[in-house]
């Protein structure tokens, strides 16, 4: 599967012009566009892909209209129709067999060609661009398209270099170009277009729900298909669209699409709910708006799983604005950071609404409006790579003074099918990223995403509700070290780019990775493998009310080189001094300066948060500034030069190690006080376990117990006869929630011991086939194997 270069350069390229919005255009003169329901369907894709609802005299949509224009204007002056372009810097040559097929100028110079044309048609379209209703604008889109019919899209050409410019890129944006230029084009002209479309996105490309025609890729290809239907007048096409989209709705225990814990996977193993899912959310909302009312309305009840995940997806992974990056891909290689990205999916999510119930939509636009309100870093209305659609549909639940804006949720959520969970608590949120058999270490592809190796190594993403919002966005990525993402354990073995392999490739082949979580708190465990590299680890995460607890064991190595966990890696921007403070001394704030921190109790980065050792470590610190280049991360970027500063803090544990550990409590936004305070505090956590057999922590003032058995065995008050993740809370109304999971999904059998004195079992799933109450607790659960790693919850009533 090789989605092609064009998806991002297309997007991109034209993200700002594709959905800008209209409240008048110029008359439509064909009297069958009033006289049958294709003409509808084209007046509605008409209102969906130019807007409606805003003024084009207010701001930000009057200087984006002149902008629009003035980039019209500029493609009909270099626009020279040639053997192999319509602009000479868009070629489409056929590459030679050895070529590198990213080029610029092989097929994806066809969707350029094609993107521009469309500009130019929304120029004709809107309002207020100084080139509304220009005949001569018009003539030359014509001019343009009859070019590219007659000398690359058509049904006589064979496709080369990336299957989707073909099926998508091109097929999309010429099929726009037709609904909104449809007056002026005779019936022979849409009939040639059309009969193209029909050569290179034949009823076959979605005949079967495989291959490349599964989740995002699926919908835009009923997307194609079902315009084809509209501008042709072809019943039978718009049809055969509705209907392929079913196979994207239920649920999928395997592959691409979404899954019942909230998982979306795209390219068969990468976790890709902030990118292709973000296009599946947006092409589904065009649809359904679409066809919504017409003969061809989409009515097929699974299309409430797509209603629901946006709750149970897609809204895990939004925080004030920004979507996470660890659910997008190889797409955090690229300019359009987390907060851009984010901003497209709050526009999908409003766009969606409109074809769901009142109650969802109501839900939906509360919390839209506070994703909105709070995006401090980088407020939603002033994107200026937002379409002027996406803007104007934020715009409208921004002045919508009937919807109250929702609170960020406190809670755990865990997405066993991807290896990701998120912990969201009042005033944070953090997210972990792990790899597994069934899921990639890091996709690379179409030459980006080059040096994402670690990103599934156990990285620990956290973000503040009012900082920390910018550690991300903000160049991290083409200036970081890819060695020491923060939260990971990596050999310093160097690698290639895009090593192991494109397209989510690289795959450990490890089984226990997950956890369990009763929706507030979590136990969460990787068995960690390094990538093309010796290593190992066992990794604990246990998420809690103000902190995370870490823990790592087991870490061994031969490679010759240095390993490392890494607690910390802060970017604090360009010219940022946050003050670290280490044990109540605060160090130099000079760049470059690196300091080895003996016996450590406690550290404290000003403006972010602090971090505990408990019982002491010896932590390395590094201020220093880095320099790095789009380029080196995706050969498609700038190679303009970008330099950050960061702060580092991480375990050294040399080279070569044997069964090396660490331990640290993350604390986000706390001050100095409270950092020292818990350092001082040390019986607040009682490390359990911490070893390549088990790892666990007890939390009395929490009533919390978290164990991870690698194998079975005995920590604490709790026996396991099998690995498993356990977690349990111990309730003030004298009742405890027991959490009990298979994150290897192959145990066909289990029995918990807990040393605790229970009364009664009120409440246990059927997977328990069997309790013993009294002096101890003893659960004995049948086949866990088919569960999928979801937890098992008991609760108790204690003696």
């Amino acid at each position: 599967m090789t989605p092609d270069w064009s998806r991002r350069g297309f997007l991109a390229a034209t993200s700002a012009t594709l959905a800008l919005g209209l409240t008048a255009s110029p008359p439509l003169t064909r009297a069958a566009v009033a006289a049958d329901e294709f003409g509808a369907l084209r007046t509605k894709w008409r209102t969906l892909i130019l807007g409606e609802a805003f003024s084009p005299t207010a701001e930000p949509f009057k200087t984006k209209l002149a902008s629009l224009g003035a980039r019209a204007a500029d493609l009909r002056t270099t626009m020279a129709p040639a053997t192999g372009s319509l602009w000479p810097d868009a070629v489409w040559a056929d590459p030679e067999p050895d070529a590198d097929q990213e080029s610029f100028g092989y097929s994806a110079g066809m969707n350029e060609n094609y993107s521009r044309l469309l500009t130019m048609a929304q120029a004709y379209c809107q309002p207020g661009t100084g080139l509304t209703g220009n005949t001569d604008l018009a003539t030359d889109i014509v001019t343009g398209l009859d070019h590219m019919y007659a000398r690359i899209y058509h049904e006589g050409q064979a496709s080369y270099g990336n299957w989707w410019n073909w099926k998508i890129g091109a097929p999309q944006a010429l099929l726009d170009t037709c609904v909104l230029m449809y007056d002026q084009l005779s019936a022979t002209q849409i009939a040639n277009y059309c009969r193209a479309v029909d050569h290179f996105v034949p009823d076959s490309a979605i005949g079967s729900y495989t291959g490349t025609s599964t989740g995002a890729n699926r919908v835009d290809l009923c997307r194609v298909v079902a315009l084809r239907g509209v501008v042709g007048g072809n019943s039978a096409k718009i049809t055969l669209a509705r209907n392929a989209l079913s196979p994207v709705f239920p649920y999928v225990t395997s592959g691409d699409g979404l899954y019942s814990d909230g998982s979306f996977i795209q390219h068969t193993s990468v976790p890709y709910a902030g990118s292709y899912g973000a296009v599946m959310l947006g092409g589904l909302g065009m649809l359904f708006a679409l066809l919504a009312g017409s003969s061809w309305a989409v009515t097929d009840p699974n299309r409430q799983i797509v209603l629901d995940a946006v709750e149970g997806t897609w809204a895990p992974f939004l925080f004030n604005g920004l979507v996470m990056d660890n659910v997008s891909g190889r797409a955090i290689s690229r300019t359009a950071d987390d907060h851009l990205r984010g901003h497209e999916i709050l526009a999908a999510i409003v766009l969606l609404g409109q074809g769901a119930s009142a109650a969802e939509n109501a839900r939906w636009r509360g919390l839209v409006k506070g994703w909105i309100q709070r995006d401090y870093y980088s407020p939603p209305m002033s994107n200026t790579t937002l379409g002027l659609i996406g803007l104007a549909r934020l715009n409208s639940v921004v002045n919508d003074t009937s919807v109250t804006a929702t609170a960020e949720p406190a809670g755990h959520r865990l997405f066993p099918s991807m290896a990701r969970a998120t912990h969201r608590r009042p005033g944070w949120a953090a997210s972990i990223s792990m790899a597994n058999k069934r899921i990639t270490y890091y996709e690379t592809g179409n030459g980006e995403n080059l040096r994402g190796w670690h990103t599934g190594s156990g990285m620990l993403y956290w973000w503040g509700d009012t900082y920390g919002n910018g550690q991300y966005s903000d160049a991290f990525w083409p200036t970081v070290d890819p060695y020491r993402l923060p939260g990971t354990t990596t050999s310093r073995k160097t690698l290639r780019d895009g090593a192991g392999g494109d397209w989510g490739a690289p795959k450990p082949g490890v089984n226990w990775v997950g956890g369990a979580t009763d929706g507030t708190r979590a136990a969460i465990g990787q068995y960690l493998t390094g990538l093309q590299s010796t290593m190992v680890a066992k990794k604990s995460w246990f998420c809690l009310d103000d902190s995370i607890v870490c823990l790592g064991a087991g870490i061994t190595c031969s490679d010759g080189t240095a390993v490392e966990s890494v607690i910390e890696n802060r970017n604090l921007g360009l010219n940022g001094t946050h003050a670290l403070t280490v044990d109540g001394t605060v160090k130099p704030a000079g760049h470059p300066w690196s300091e080895t921190l003996t016996g450590a109790t406690w550290a404290h980065i000003g403006g972010f948060g602090g971090y505990v050792f408990p019982g002491g470590a010896t932590v390395k610190a590094l201020r220093e500034e880095r320099t790095g280049r789009w380029s080196d991360i995706n050969r498609g970027g700038s190679t303009t030069p970008i330099t950050r500063r960061y702060l580092t803090l991480w375990a050294d544990h040399g080279t070569d190690p044997n069964s090396s550990t660490y331990a640290y409590i993350l604390m986000p936004g706390a001050n100095t006080t409270r950092t020292a305070a818990r350092a001082a505090d040390t019986d607040w956590v009682q490390v359990l376990a911490n070893t390549d057999n088990q790892q666990g922590v007890r939390v009395p003032a929490l009533g919390f117990t978290g164990v991870n058995f690698w194998f079975g065995g005995t920590v604490g008050t709790l026996s396991a006869s099998a690995p498993c993740s356990v977690m349990i809370s111990e309730k003030g109304d004298g009742t405890a929630v027991i959490c009990v999971s298979d994150p290897m999904r192959m145990q066909t059998g289990l029995t918990l011991t807990w040393n605790r004195a229970v009364s009664s079992v009120i409440s246990k799933p059927s997977t328990v086939t069997g309790t013993t109450t009294g002096s101890s607790l003893s659960l004995t659960f049948g086949d866990l194997s088919g569960t999928f790693g979801a937890a098992q919850s008991v609760t108790v009533r204690l003696g």
